[in-house]
């Protein structure tokens, strides 16, 4: 496997793209190689590391299908379903409480009645 090409952030050469950028235009790497990397230096840490693309070689993105619509509604519905009191809560459950805010509160909930 040869190396990639590295260059400095902001000074990669006009005609690749990162995956955001791809993404942004409505395209997708489609299964090339990495053609090069961007480093972006910072104190007293390693680089920041970004992954380059051709976009000539990049192909469009893939339309969803109603079934992925599906899928993603449903994961969507299950991110706010409290485990707990199993409703909706109408908000995506916060990780860190694992459950509703009146469910792991539930003393705030008689102080405000």
């Amino acid at each position: 496997m040869a190396a990639v090409p590295v260059y400095v952030w902001r000074l990669a050469p006009e005609g690749l793209a990162t995956r955001r950028q791809l993404r942004a235009k409505g395209l997708r790497p489609g299964g090339q190689d990495v053609v090069a990397q961007i480093e972006r230096p910072r104190r007293r840490r390693p680089p920041l590391v970004a992954y380059l693309y051709e976009i000539e070689r990049a192909k469009p993105v893939r339309p969803m299908t109603p079934a992925k619509w599906t899928a993603l509604g449903k994961a969507n519905a299950a991110r706010r379903t409290c485990p707990e009191c199993r409703t909706d809560a109408g908000y995506v459950i916060p990780v860190s409480l694992g459950m509703c805010v009146p469910c792991a509160y539930p003393e705030d909930e008689q102080r405000a009645a």
